[in-house]
């Protein structure tokens, strides 16, 4: 059987979890990308190398025609927040099965979920669109609110701005990083951020319980610490179920993000329609003590998933990112790490390469590694993680 992956940058999500899995499923994989060489070069050695094929993934109609000159797809499939929808008009295509384009979109262009949830009435959260290079000159927004890309990821450019002044100065410099993108502004939501879990085969929907997420303090977004949650109070899963119902997900894996207001009323800030990233899926494996990415990849085989998954609620994890705290080059930091002890699972994995330079750039792009633990309970996790975190030095030189 012949799966057709659609990637841009290697990840952990597909070294680690998607093609190990594709492998014990007996399926091969042909890898498309607009970057082969990188992803060559991240397979090379792996007893799971797949075939690469250099394609203009962002282009549906690439895609498709290049699987047209190929073996019979069983599957196409991408883990990618910016190619669900190509992956999804691709898998219609050829007759396979896929989450519902429309869904996609939905999802990922922040703009058009923000109109949709509230032509269902679920939820109104005040929100408008710039043009590229368009001034908010005018715009009514509630302040504080915040702005960002439409269709951006790991909170680049997201940034809280306070009055109209800041509003135009931000969005200026966003423009200036990003002239051809579409923003939006939107209403600041007040609350604490969680996220919900999903795993579903268009006839059972799982949820896999979520996270707790502790960000950066104002003005940026970064998501620096996460920790497992095996169940949100019932009230609370069901309005972010009844959203996402509502938008249309139902395929596979959905990573959402939401905000819990004081009065328990939840206001989604996202949909990633796919697995949570930055090492929490992997995390999350461990956690559940499931299959998770071969349950993945078997609802987009056509499966359907078990009516129990079997998932394990006893066990706590958190994940935290080290993050540079300033512009230069990365010149000492440890390498890839896992260790098993005393009933925790700890794995660290880099974001960054020894030598490299980089601007400080105040979003998620300046985590230098992840590190994550699994066990018992949440004190022993914490200390693990923090342990390990006080026992490394990441050095960065101007």
């Amino acid at each position: 059987m012949r799966l057709y992956l659609l990637a841009l940058n290697p990840t952990d999500s597909v070294t680690e979890g998607f093609l190990p899995a594709a492998a014990r499923l007996g399926l091969d994989v042909t890898v498309l990308t607009d970057n082969a060489e990188t992803h060559r070069r991240a397979y090379a050695g792996s007893e799971f190398a797949p075939e690469v094929v250099q394609c203009e993934v962002q282009d549906f109609r690439e895609v498709i025609g290049t699987i047209s000159q190929r073996q019979v797809p069983d599957a196409v499939f991408s883990n990618s927040d910016h190619l669900q929808t190509q992956t999804a008009l691709a898998a219609e295509y050829f007759g396979l099965a896929g989450k519902d384009w429309k869904a996609a979109l939905r999802a990922k262009n922040k703009g058009q979920l923000r109109r949709h949830l509230a032509a269902t009435g679920l939820d109104t959260v005040w929100s408008a669109e710039l043009a590229p290079g368009a001034s908010p000159d005018g715009l009514d927004a509630p302040f504080p609110c915040v702005v960002k890309p439409r269709e951006g990821v790991a909170s680049e450019d997201v940034v809280l701005v306070h009055d109209a002044a800041e509003l135009a100065l931000r969005c200026k410099e966003i423009q200036h990083r990003r002239p051809e993108s579409v923003l939006v502004v939107e209403e600041f939501l007040i609350g604490e951020l969680c996220t919900l879990e999903t795993l579903g085969d268009r006839r059972t929907r799982h949820v896999l319980g979520g996270f707790r997420t502790r960000l950066s303090p104002p003005p940026d977004f970064i998501e620096e610490m996460l920790v497992y949650v095996p169940e949100h109070p019932r009230p609370v899963t069901e309005q972010v179920l009844a959203q996402l119902d509502a938008v249309g997900v139902g395929l596979g894996a959905c990573h959402t993000e939401f905000i819990l207001q004081p009065d328990g009323r939840v206001r989604l800030i996202e949909v990633n329609y796919r697995a949570i990233g930055d090492g929490c899926d992997l995390m999350l494996a461990h956690t559940l003590q499931i299959p998770y990415f071969e349950q993945i990849l078997r609802a987009h085989l056509g499966q359907e998933l078990p009516a129990d998954l079997g998932v394990r609620t006893d066990l706590r994890a958190r994940n935290e990112a080290v993050c540079a705290d300033r512009a230069g080059t990365l010149t000492a930091a440890p390498g890839p790490f896992d260790l098993d002890a005393d009933g925790v699972r700890l794995s660290y994995r880099p974001s960054r390469a020894v030598g490299e330079r980089h601007e400080h750039y105040r979003t998620n792009r300046d985590f230098l590694g992840v590190v994550w633990a699994v066990g018992p309970d949440q004190e022993t996790v914490d200390a693990a993680v923090a342990r390990f975190i006080a026992d490394h030095t990441w050095e960065i030189k101007p």
